[in-house]
């Protein structure tokens, strides 16, 4: 059993929040359709009751609390607003005063940056992103010589030891727009030094993997010419398999060892505390993966980082509740209470399912990775377990199903709800069930959703990134009317990820995205069709720090600088968070360049420092120059 040292704090923490939950109806005030700009960044507050959690109770050692003091301290809690310093319990790591003037904090000097609660991507995949950054990288590779130069560099970086039966060669980011055609195994065939090799090397969306010969050779002859929910590619040539026949590879992978994934898994963490991130929505986790996170957070210092894990079962779509029960460590470094399903594949590989064919492959219309009533049995058996249901969607199909399943899983868990706005509150307070994506909504769908309110995980850095492929895919209609939401989607409190590896983690970039959304894209009057998707930077902010908080049950401990709170923050020595929209974002792309994050604090102890810091103290001062307003 995962849980089985947790004992009493684990039903001290099912108590409170069973108490919570049947309180929360009565006491919850509804969102807003339209939420305003500061609803938006605060309108969990008050969606619980204050639970007094177990390890709020613990005692500290009687050290003197910590000061910190800043040009500006972005608190984004309503009642605290713009704030200079704050204290942290050296024991316990959680935030206890916080202010601008009076004691403890003057005679403080003040550090010449911005401060802001700990960041968090909410959409990536920490093992994955862990052996990626130990494999090849295959982003920006234009041409199968391209693919087959950085393939040969790895090799010849690491030696005999690798590619071989026991120890394939592993990469990730080809796509075959970037490189001219679909990429094969005989590829690696044209140059002496990779002929024979095990490679293994999955596309950008990690939604199909080209393999080679030598994996080829170990498949039967007789491979079906379709797969239900996946994809053989045969032309120009064999060697690339999508989706569900991915299945036919991954087994014959030889499995990583412990000390490989721990490796990974830390090399991983850091990367991610130089971007400021103090907390992250693993997007599917395998039980065993989630078992090595258990033991790393529960034992090993090099564990620093804040994870909200998804389960993915072993068999994909499956129930398997049994084997990871619902749990969150006192200290927030691992919580386990949501599942993750997966409706379709990915838009690059035309393997998102849409409802009508594909603009530029007229012949297909993507692929359900199940049927339609089996995506709503399953999210329904996991509902009604007591588990946040997140599921991938992104073609306009696959979304009004999974909108079909979570709505089914709401009215047969929600008790006592006659109306729409009750199954919604319902849904906001207690249930929080999710698509990830969201990407191609119908416009019908998109009413539902938002009347429904579930939660739109989203990647405003795909919007960027599928721009030069997404209106071939999907004809101007599909992708100026149901693409790329999130504006529109503002009143079910968006969450903001990059889904790493997929894309490079970082939240900086990521508000940038946000707040500019798509802003090359003109129709033919000149008019910015998904300008009205685009949110302000202080929106985009809250969407990386108080949304994921309330996504993952966690809204009185993470998302914001106030008492009471996880001692989590970002240093840095841009501020750029202002309540405008960004029509230019090339004059200010360097303000959210990653080089701008100073330190990434968690649990009140520093992760992460930039090398050579430049003196950044303003002048000792008692009184703070302006005062402290909302934001």
């Amino acid at each position: 059993m995962i849980c089985s040292r947790r004992g009493w704090a684990a039903a001290a923490l099912a108590l409170a929040l069973a108490l919570a939950l049947a309180l929360a109806l009565t006491a919850c005030q509804t969102y807003a359709q339209e939420a305003g700009t500061e609803d938006a960044v605060y309108a969990y507050d008050n969606v619980l009751p204050h639970i007094e959690y177990p390890w709020e109770a613990q005692q500290g050692t009687g050290q003197a609390a910590q000061p910190h003091c800043y040009r500006k301290v972005y608190t984004l809690d309503p009642d605290l607003g713009e704030a200079e310093c704050f204290t942290v319990d050296p024991d316990t790591g959680i935030f206890l005063d916080v202010g601008s003037q009076g004691e403890p904090f003057d005679h403080i000097q003040r550090v010449n940056a911005v401060a802001v609660p700990g960041l968090w991507d909410g959409h990536g995949h920490l093992a994955q992103y862990g052996e990626f950054l130990h494999t090849v990288d295959l982003f920006d590779v234009d041409s199968p010589r391209d693919l087959r130069n950085r393939v040969k560099k790895y090799v010849r970086e690491h030696g005999s030891k690798i590619g071989t039966a026991e120890k394939w060669i592993r990469g990730v980011g080809w796509d075959q727009g970037v490189i001219g055609r679909m990429p094969m195994a005989d590829d690696f065939e044209q140059d002496p030094e990779l002929q024979g090799l095990y490679i293994m090397l999955d596309r950008s969306d990690v939604h199909c993997a080209l393999v080679s010969n030598a994996v080829l050779k170990l498949l039967p002859p007789d491979l079906p010419d379709e797969i239900e929910g996946g994809l053989i590619v045969t032309d120009p040539g064999r060697g690339v398999f999508c989706d569900k026949a991915m299945d036919i590879i991954t087994p014959l992978r030889p499995k990583p060892t412990r000390t490989d994934l721990v490796a990974e898994v830390k090399t991983a963490i850091q990367a991610l505390h130089r971007v400021g991130i103090v907390g992250m929505h693993d997007a599917g986790a395998r039980p065993n993966t989630i078992q090595l996170y258990e033991e790393l957070a529960s034992a090993d210092p090099d564990w620093t980082l804040k994870v909200y894990a998804m389960i993915e079962c072993v068999e994909r779509n499956t129930f398997c509740a049994e084997q990871v029960p619902q749990f969150t460590r006192p200290d927030g470094k691992l919580s386990v209470r949501s599942v993750k399903l997966f409706a379709d594949g990915a838009l690059g590989s035309w393997g998102s399912a849409m409802l009508e064919p594909y603009t530029d492959s007229p012949n297909t219309n993507g692929s359900l990775l199940l049927p339609p009533e089996d995506l709503r049995d399953v999210a329904l058996q996991w509902a009604q377990a007591g588990y946040q249901v997140n599921i991938h969607a992104i073609g306009d199909y696959a979304n009004r199903l999974a909108i079909d399943a979570l709505e089914n899983a709401l009215r047969h868990t929600c008790p006592e709800t006659e109306t729409k706005a009750q199954l919604r509150e319902c849904q906001m307070n207690l249930k929080r069930h999710r698509i990830e994506h969201a990407q191609i909504i119908h416009p019908d769908d998109q009413v539902r959703m938002r009347d429904l309110g579930i939660i739109p995980s989203l990647q405003p850095s795909h919007a960027v990134a599928d721009a030069p492929i997404a209106e071939e895919r999907l004809g101007k209609e599909r992708y100026e009317k149901y693409g790329y939401r999130h504006g529109s989607l503002r009143a079910n409190l968006p969450i903001i990820g990059s889904d790493f590896p997929v894309t490079p983690p970082s939240p900086l970039r990521d508000i940038l995205a946000a707040a500019s959304y798509n802003r090359d894209h003109n129709d033919a009057d000149g008019e910015r069709p998904f300008k009205k998707e685009a949110v302000t930077q202080m929106q985009a902010l809250a969407g990386i720090t108080v949304h994921p908080a309330a996504g993952s049950f966690l809204e009185h401990k993470a998302g914001r600088i106030r008492p009471g709170n996880w001692g989590d923050w970002v240093v840095i020595d841009k501020d750029a968070f202002t309540q405008h929209l960004i029509d230019d974002p090339e004059a200010v792309m360097d303000q959210f360049d990653d080089r701008h994050i100073l330190e990434t604090w968690v649990n009140g102890k520093m992760v992460y420092q930039r090398p050579n810091p430049e003196a950044v103290v303003e002048e000792d001062r008692k009184m703070p120059e302006t005062s402290v307003s909302g934001v």
